[in-house]
């Protein structure tokens, strides 16, 4: 059984280009979308599973990367965008109309704080990283996308992609956070390296 992860790699990976400097994103709106721009390319670009992240119809991950929030500007219809959940530490940009989440940023003091979340999908410009891991994978089977004894087929077909398979955050972003918040509590140990 082949599952719909995400249009974008369900055929396989399109890698990206290192010299890629940026381009604009649009919701899904004929008549006066939203843009926004980006003068960088993305990092850590990966396909997720959580509950918050947008998902085209019918896939069960999106595929996310961050920019410096410095690389990112609302080019039209910053009058359309509201947030999702106030509530949610990354603070999801939407359409009004068509409900496309457009980037996402952080406000509180956190690891991420000062880079976007977006999703490049939503740009005709080609060159952007290409997905590097799958994270939140469990979280597919919580919101009842996947039945549990399926999970493993889903991980496989990840895998078969060349993505690590995480049910958190690549083990990298998940240092970066642990030692932001170390430093925050005053017990970060220094490095000898």
């Amino acid at each position: 059984m082949s599952f719909n992860l995400h249009p974008l790699i369900n055929n396989g990976i399109t890698a990206g280009s290192s010299s890629f400097s940026g381009g604009k994103l649009s919701c899904h709106c004929k008549a006066s979308p939203v843009t926004v721009s980006l003068t960088s390319n993305i990092a850590h670009n990966h396909a997720c599973g959580c509950s918050k992240c947008w998902k085209p119809s019918g896939a069960i991950f999106s595929i996310v990367g961050v920019v410096p929030r410095s690389a990112l500007s609302v080019a039209s219809g910053e009058s359309k965008l509201y947030i999702v959940d106030k509530d949610a530490v990354i603070q999801r940009h939407a359409c009004k109309e068509c409900g496309v989440h457009m980037f996402g940023r952080i406000e509180v003091d956190h690891a991420f704080h000062g880079l976007d979340f977006v999703h490049v999908e939503l740009s005709k410009e080609k060159g952007w990283q290409e997905v590097q891991f799958a994270a939140f994978v469990s979280s597919v089977v919580e919101q009842g996308l996947v039945a549990p004894e399926e999970a493993d087929k889903v991980r496989q077909q990840l895998k078969g992609l060349g993505l690590s398979t995480y049910d958190a955050l690549s083990p990298g972003l998940m240092d970066a956070i642990a030692a932001f918040v170390a430093k925050k509590n005053g017990v970060l140990r220094e490095s000898k390296l």
